[in-house]
Formats: C-alpha cells, sequence, structure tokens
C-alpha cells in the first residue's frame, strides 16, 4: 500500500471512531453486524479481519465465535490499531491484534474459517491480489466477506452525492484537521467498482466457488461474500 495512505491513516487515527460515529450516524455499526450474520461465522470459528483499523470489526466477530473462537485483526498502519488493544480489553475480550498489509498477509495456507475487510480494499493497490491473498489463508468452503462503500441512484443517491462531496470533507476536517483526507476517502469510495462490477473483480481472483453481493441503505455500502474454492 502506498506511502501515502499509510501517513494519511496515521494523521487521523486518533480521532477516526468520533468521526465515524458522527458522519455515519452510528449506521456502521449495524453494517458491521450485518456482515458477521452474512459471513456465516459461528462459535469456535477462527476469523480474520484485514485493513482492521481500530477494531470495530473484530469486536464483532468476537462476541460471535465466542470464547472458544480465534479473531486476529491487522492492518498496515501500525497508528490506527494501537487504539484496537484497549477497545478489546475493555470490552472484555480477547483478540490479537498486529501489523499487517493485506496483500501480503503473514499466515499459513487455509489458516481460517472467515476472512473479512470493511471499507479497506478500495485503498489496497491492487483489490485482485488482495482477493486472492484473503482466500489464500481461508480453508476450502469458508469466506471471505467485503463490507464497502457502493454507489447508490435516484434522488437518495444526488442526496448522498452531495453529502460525501460537501459535508463529509467538512465536518470530517474540523474534527481531525485533515480535511484532505475526508475528501479522498468519499472521492475513492464513487470510484471504486461497486455492486456486479465488484462480483466481477472477485470472479478475476478466480479463488471463489461463490460470489454475492447484498446491497444496504440502497447501494449506500454492499456486503460482498466469498465462499472459497
Amino acid at each position: 500500500m502506498s506511502t501515502e495512505v499509510r501517513q494519511m491513516f496515521s494523521s487521523i487515527a486518533t480521532r477516526y471512531d468520533v468521526t465515524n460515529e458522527v458522519l455515519s450516524f452510528g449506521v456502521h455499526r449495524l453494517w458491521r453486524r450485518t456482515a458477521v450474520r452474512l459471513s456465516g461465522a459461528k462459535p469456535g470459528d477462527r476469523i480474520l479481519d484485514c485493513a482492521s483499523g481500530t477494531g470495530d470489526l473484530a469486536l464483532v466477530f468476537k462476541r460471535k465465535v465466542g470464547a472458544q473462537g480465534r479473531v486476529v485483526g491487522t492492518d498496515f498502519c501500525p497508528e490506527m490499531l494501537q487504539v484496537a488493544p484497549d477497545k478489546a480489553r475493555q470490552a472484555g475480550l480477547e483478540v490479537e491484534f498486529q501489523v499487517a498489509d493485506a496483500m501480503a498477509l503473514p499466515f499459513a495456507d487455509d489458516s481460517f474459517d472467515v476472512a473479512s475487510i470493511a471499507f479497506g480494499i478500495r485503498n489496497v493497490d491492487d483489490p485482485v491480489k488482495c482477493l486472492k491473498e484473503m482466500a489464500r489463508v481461508v480453508r476450502p468452503g469458508g469466506r471471505v466477506v467485503v463490507l464497502e462503500f457502493g454507489q447508490p441512484s435516484g434522488f437518495f443517491g444526488g442526496l448522498f452525492r452531495f453529502y460525501s462531496k460537501v459535508v463529509m470533507p467538512t465536518v470530517g476536517g474540523l474534527l481531525t484537521g485533515n480535511r484532505a483526507a475526508y475528501e479522498y476517502l468519499p472521492r475513492t469510495a464513487a470510484a471504486f467498482p461497486a455492486g456486479e462490477k465488484f462480483i466481477g473483480l472477485m470472479e478475476q481472483a478466480e479463488a471463489y466457488s461463490a460470489r454475492d453481493a447484498h446491497s444496504l441503505l440502497f447501494g449506500t455500502a454492499f456486503v460482498y461474500v466469498g465462499t472459497v474454492r
């Protein structure tokens, strides 16, 4: 991943959670719970959460898999991960966190039952390579789950684009001191393949026997689920 993107996330890490909560009106929590539900994760499963950031999705997975399950959260930005262990301890959850690039994961083949990435795959240098790498560390029949923004259409789409281009940079800039980061994030979301186009990327990876796209909030976001060959 590029140095510029890593530096950007490093600069907003300490204010990321509060800004995310404000800008999403808390909806991101529901989306993460939906991703975990669609993953098919069950008690005792082994979970890898890539681009884990401050650990929100990893914690939801840990609640699902329970004490006998294992959850590992990775991120390429150490500053983003610094908050995660404390959040896990405060929640009374045992989750492992380590710095790692989603395109070069330090795990053996078939190490996990589920691998996930939330709002991170559009920031990797090669999404298809990332999809292949995530599938590599998941056992055959396991699942790779991607939660990512879409591009809603119609009247709601117009409101969402206004919000993304005007409100997000303004509010994000005020809360973090880095307006450019909150111009970059919606810009990349608007340009990234969504819906059937993202399913096309999963097909290019040639690692999945089945691929599904689940639309959230009129296409504002999608949960993609791929079953590993």
